[in-house]
């Protein structure tokens, strides 16, 4: 790789890094707790068997994982949330491993599990060819790849939209929202694997009122605390009138508090 492209991925892996770090993720992660039970289920993983979560966060799949006896492994690059995942194993009695570690970059040896798994994580990677190659090559053959990524009409599709309107990412990084499209998935993986297979679901945002949604998600969602740290007080007051909008406009409850659906897509794939 040149010197000068080396130094942007460098550069764009600490960026998203320092954006992840930021707040206390496990807030918004540790309420997906149902998708990562359902792609569990969608899977069909069985116990005993190898299985990885990339990207895991406070641990929501790879402690799915364990429930149904597998042997999991949870990789992720933020410090911070693979303490909290340790703290939830232990309080579940869950001998699983977490590591720090690059999606990117993978610390396994070639098909080294059954099951490869990531929800609303490796969607996040830079470097959106070189997170699945990876993922095609620590899964073994016939092993099965579950995703839960975001889709780009959905509310964090619009959520990462307006972000974009504000804060302007780098031209080279696509748009992590891709992941959550039948065709993207399929541009990713589909030469290593035999079978693919998507459903579009949705995951309901519950808050006690749209303010209360923007309050948690200024305070611990890495991207919103991001671009409010870096906006002018007159922007900072458009983006998050904007953000209110956005959860207002998508809102089922007719009694003051939040409920509004977040698609995403989930992806069952079956390697060569």
């Amino acid at each position: 790789m040149q010197p000068f492209l080396q130094r942007d991925r460098i550069r764009m892996n600490t960026g998203q890094q320092q954006t992840w770090a930021a707040g206390d993720y496990s807030v918004i992660a540790e309420t997906f707790i149902l998708m990562s039970e359902n792609l569990c289920e969608a899977v069909d993983v069985h116990a005993d068997q190898e299985v990885v979560d990339i990207a895991t966060g406070s641990g929501n799949t790879a402690l799915a994982a364990a429930r149904r006896w597998c042997k999991v492994t949870g990789l992720d690059y933020v410090p911070a949330l693979l303490e909290r995942a340790r703290e939830r194993a232990a309080a579940e009695r869950l001998p699983i491993t977490f590591l720090s570690g690059d999606a990117q970059h993978l610390p396994f040896s070639d098909a080294s599990f059954d099951v490869v798994l990531s929800t609303i994580g490796v969607m996040f990677v830079p470097d959106q060819e070189q997170a699945a190659a990876e993922l095609l090559r620590v899964c073994r053959a016939g092993g099965k790849i579950g995703l839960a990524n975001w889709t780009p009409g959905g509310l964090y599709g619009q959520l990462f939209h307006i972000i974009e309107e504000y804060v302007p990412s780098a031209a080279e990084v696509k748009s992590p929202a891709l992941w959550g499209t039948e065709e993207r998935v399929r541009e990713l993986l589909g030469k290593g694997v035999t079978s693919l297979r998507t459903t579009t679901r949705n995951f309901l945002w519950r808050y006690r009122s749209s303010q209360h949604w923007l309050e948690i998600f200024g305070t611990c969602f890495g991207p919103v605390v991001a671009a409010l740290k870096v906006l002018d007080p007159a922007s900072r007051e458009r983006f998050t009138r904007d953000l209110i909008a956005m959860v207002e406009n998508a809102n089922l409850a007719n009694d003051g508090t939040l409920v509004a659906p977040a698609e995403y897509l989930e992806v069952v794939a079956t390697r060569k």
